[in-house]
């Protein structure tokens, strides 16, 4: 028997408007381990929400299926109702109840007469024993938090989904909440799907990071592999804030905007159509009569980050700080030649040495 927490399955749900059938979902699958975190990237609007409610049942599948437990919990013609299904949520915005305090609110979800000494221990695991009392007024951000968090877990859930739940903290009680997020979650043998709009945090923590655009999904992988195999240029300048600009091919030249690189040796390159790089890849140099302007500059501890626009293309490039360049410069652009690109479609790496002047 498979060992997945979740399973989906080709799932496609359909917004009907008055005018056309609306595609949010488009043939997706995902599989999450028994004890692991998965994070879910991508723009707004690209489906994260609606594939939020189709897990927890407040939604139904227009092709497809979704298994909670090796157990089917939704297809086109069967819809289990949420209060079944031991999926846990927290939210954004805690959704804790005003009117009860931190105890009742853990122990709302359990049903009468279950055992309580889940939540019990929940209380010391998450370092909520002094709090028992108290009301969700009477709780800082991070209280509130772990307080949703106990209360999502206290049935004995086996699956969590996490909406954005670090957003309304500030820097220190989001880092230290996060960091602390991956070992409850295995300590209560528990799975979880963290929806997030920052990159760095799922990278920080996730054990794999699902990428979503337009109701796709276009990778799933290991943090490590995201950042140094991504699938497509979407997902390299989405979640790695990579540069992209397009190219074409011609008699063995490759040509970009900034010049003309050779093929990759023992390469072979049919389609590919765009090249993708990191803000470290180009070297700048002041010049007044140069073709790139800078247009912001963001001091980040140990260099600068400068934001270019050269002709129509938008760019991030990486100065040391010992470098005196500013917004309204104007600037020349080059590769650097001890870096490396990725050509799209096809991912295939295409060294930046090779530039013909």
């Amino acid at each position: 028997m498979d060992n997945f927490s979740l399973k989906i399955e080709n799932l496609t749900f359909e917004y009907k408007t008055t005018f056309k059938d609306k595609w949010s979902l488009n043939n997706l699958n995902l599989a999450i381990q028994n004890g692991e975190l998965i994070g879910l990237l991508g723009p707004s609007g690209c489906g994260k929400t609606t594939l939020l409610r189709l897990i927890a049942g407040f939604e139904q599948p227009s092709k497809g299926r979704i298994l909670i437990n090796n157990h089917i919990v939704a297809t086109p013609d069967f819809l289990c109702p949420p209060e079944r299904r031991g999926v846990g949520m927290v939210f954004q915005d805690y959704a804790l109840f005003p009117h009860l305090n931190s105890w009742r609110n853990v122990c709302f979800g359990l049903r009468r007469g279950q055992d309580k000494s889940r939540a019990e221990w929940l209380f010391d695991l998450l370092g909520l024993s002094d709090l028992r009392n108290r009301y969700p007024h009477e709780l800082s951000g991070g209280q509130k938090q772990r307080l949703a968090l106990a209360r999502a877990l206290a049935p004995g859930t086996s699956l969590v989904v996490l909406d954005e739940p670090f957003s309304n903290l500030d820097v220190g009680v989001r880092l230290k909440l996060r960091s602390e997020l991956s070992a409850v979650l295995k300590t209560c043998s528990a799975s979880g799907i963290l929806v997030t709009h920052d990159p760095d945090e799922a990278l920080a923590i996730c054990d794999r990071v699902a990428v979503m655009c337009d109701g796709q999904l276009h990778q799933c992988t290991s943090p490590n592999d995201l950042v140094h195999k991504p699938s497509s240029s979407f997902v390299a300048r989405f979640v790695l804030q990579r540069n992209v600009l397009p190219i074409s091919l011609s008699e063995g030249i490759i040509w970009t905007p900034l010049g003309k690189l050779k093929y990759p040796t023992n390469q072979r390159i049919i389609n590919a159509n765009e090249i993708i790089f990191d803000d470290q890849s180009l070297r700048i140099e002041k010049n007044t009569k140069g073709r790139a302007i800078v247009e912001g500059c963001e001091f980040q501890s140990n260099h600068w980050l400068l934001r270019v626009k050269f002709g129509i293309y938008k760019l991030r490039i990486y100065m040391s700080l010992g470098k005196s360049i500013r917004p309204g410069d104007r600037c020349n652009i080059f590769f650097d030649s001890n870096k490396t690109g990725i050509l799209f479609p096809g991912a295939i790496k295409c060294p930046l040495n090779e530039l013909i002047e």
